[in-house]
């Protein structure tokens, strides 16, 4: 179970509705229109989950693998290693996942000597099928690890692209298992297509009950039972000029990738040129509690006040660690916090924060999950989309382009010719 909070009250309630309503509108045009496919993820990609399932995970390939191998970058890795980071702390006895994204040779290098390629299976991902970073590192790979695609090495490699793209025309000639992403689905909205669901099913996670958590929402959602998204939606986009960045702090070391996972999301989502020419947009900025708040806090609270901010967090840890009841001299005021377990300590300093900050007149609101699941997690992946489709629908904007990232690639292109 998933409770959201928002602690500021609207200006005009009449006003308020009727931008609700109008968002409301053009997200249910979106989805009849198939301007955007993401909506149906939940039901459609279970056939995929199921198709893996059955055919795949009973094989001796997979059945020895201790590793699954993500190739892809910025949409093709993010969802899928930020479930991947929250989710291993229940369930221990997944594959270990490994994301080859940037071409920075360090990384790349210590990460390869990780790797075993005949206990591991690699998932090739970009939807164009062209994506420089991800061919590149595939490239690296074969030659690595000596894996012939035309060879029985195959069994091994996995690819995820848009059906007819040149990836896929490339697996069709070597015979290597394909997957397809819709071709209304963008990269930062695919985690719970194939982009997500296959690595992870391999991996041995429970991606049915992800999707079925992702389901829940979307029906509440369109039967209005979730109005919480449109009037958060509405007012970040209706007073963005205002509030032109919105704060996740994630109470959890293990929300680091769902952190970068909603900067990419909104980065790429909510930053355009609207109709009039004029730019506009929402700045993301993913912070982890309580770490992130000891350099970040002072700025909120008497920097400029022009943010708003999210607080996700945990209600009850896997794990728990007490805290052990020793007196340090010099050092007992802090003694009130022994017998505590960590988690409260986290959870206190979340509350803490969170007071704080909204008893200045900054704009808050929060989200708490009950525990760690494979539901909870599908929910909150669909809940973010959905507030940036309803946030995009507000300004006025193309949600599911981004222009503004081809001009890099060109250049990137005559640097090398």
């Amino acid at each position: 179970m998933i409770d959201y909070t928002i602690d500021w009250m609207p200006e005009n309630g009449a006003e308020l509705e009727a931008n609700m309503n109008e968002a409301f509108e053009k997200i249910v045009e979106e989805r009849e229109r198939g301007i955007s496919g993401y909506y149906f993820l939940p039901q459609d990609s279970r056939m995929i989950v199921e198709e893996v399932e059955a055919t795949l995970l009973p094989t001796q390939t997979v059945q020895e693998a201790d590793t699954v191998v993500v190739i892809g970058i910025g949409g093709s890795s993010l969802g899928a290693k930020a479930l991947d980071g929250v989710l291993r702390s229940i369930t221990p006895e997944a594959k270990r996942m490994v994301f080859l994204e940037n071409p920075d040779p360090v990384e790349v290098s210590e990460k390869l000597e990780s790797i075993d390629p005949d206990k591991s299976l690699f998932c090739i991902i970009s939807k164009s099928g062209g994506t420089i970073e991800t061919t590149t590192l595939y490239k690296i790979v074969l030659d690595r690890f000596g894996l012939r695609p035309e060879s029985e090495h195959k069994e091994r490699l996995f690819v995820i692209t848009d059906e007819g793209s040149i990836l896929h025309r490339y697996a069709e000639e070597h015979g290597i298992k394909s997957y397809f992403i819709p071709h209304n689905v963008g990269g930062r909205f695919s985690v719970l297509s194939a982009v997500g669901m296959v690595p992870l099913t391999l991996a041995g996670y429970k991606t049915c009950d992800i999707l079925k958590g992702a389901q829940q929402i979307v029906k509440a959602f369109f039967d209005r039972q979730a109005d919480h998204i449109l009037q958060k939606g509405v007012f970040y986009a209706g007073h963005w000029q205002d509030y032109p960045m919105n704060v996740l702090f994630a109470y959890g070391s293990f929300l680091e990738d769902f952190a970068k996972w909603y900067v990419q999301l909104w980065g790429e989502s909510l930053g355009k040129i609207d109709a009039q020419g004029e730019r506009v947009g929402l700045t993301p900025l993913g912070h982890i509690g309580s770490v992130d708040q000891h350099s970040f806090l002072q700025l909120i609270m008497e920097g400029p006040r022009d943010k708003t901010v999210t607080f996700l967090k945990v209600e009850h840890f896997p794990t728990e660690i007490t805290i052990p009841d020793i007196s340090l001299k010099h050092i007992e005021k802090n003694d009130y916090i022994n017998g505590h377990s960590l988690g409260e300590l986290l959870d206190g300093e979340c509350e803490a924060t969170w007071e704080s900050i909204r008893s200045q007149g900054v704009p808050t609101d929060g989200i708490v999950l009950d525990r760690i699941s494979e539901e909870n997690l599908g929910e909150l992946i669909l809940y973010y989309e959905l507030l940036t489709s309803v946030a995009g629908a507000t300004l006025g904007i193309d949600t599911y382009n981004q222009p503004g990232v081809e001009l890099g690639k060109k250049i990137l292109v005559k640097k090398f010719h």
